[in-house]
């Protein structure tokens, strides 16, 4: 893993934005956080997080867990409700290289960004821009390119990311191939 250096502080290079802190949490200097994903177990897991104010540095997570929707924390160095309220806005960041490992078939939505997207004969539909949730399950945005720019998308596809339709796979080749057509 390479590091930068801000400040006389080593920066992993590594390190993914997962969520903001949203305000205070109680009057004991906890913090709440909005995460970017609606499973926070990196969040939850990684024992020192990134903040970027008053300028990116690394803080000790004491103890962090669920409540609700979102992820409430107590970080080193943060004592009593005014310390907590002035963090608000707050950006949270965690090294990739920390975030938990998943079973075989499971896909971080950040390692998906970016692939190319090819229908099942292997023509190219495009390459997936972003996620989102439906509820039920995730769908892929797939930015679709005209064929004068590759670079310029002007339109987009929205494939449900479930079996049907997502056949494989292939973050080594960052490819994806699912069941669907440019006319959907």
């Amino acid at each position: 893993m390479s590091l930068k250096i801000a400040a006389g502080v080593k920066i992993p290079a590594d390190l993914v934005l997962v969520g903001y802190v949203s305000g205070a949490y109680g009057i004991n200097g906890w913090v709440r956080i909005k995460p970017y994903s609606p499973d926070a177990d990196a969040l939850l897991s990684a024992k020192t997080w990134w903040l970027d104010r008053p300028e990116l540095h690394d803080v000790d997570v004491m103890q962090a867990k669920l409540h609700g929707d979102d992820v409430v924390a107590q970080l080193m160095g943060v004592s009593g409700r005014d310390a907590a309220e002035a963090l608000k806005g707050v950006v949270v960041q965690i090294p990739r290289s920390h975030f938990p490992a998943l079973a075989e078939g499971e896909f971080y939505w950040l390692d998906l960004i970016g692939l190319d997207v090819n229908d099942l004969e292997g023509a190219p539909l495009g390459v997936v821009r972003d996620l989102m949730s439906s509820g039920a399950h995730p769908i892929l945005r797939v930015a679709v390119a005209d064929d004068q720019s590759k670079d310029k998308p002007v339109r987009e596809l929205l494939i449900p990311f479930v079996d049907q339709f997502v056949k494989t796979i292939d973050l080594q080749a960052r490819k994806i191939t699912v069941d669907w057509g440019l006319d959907y």
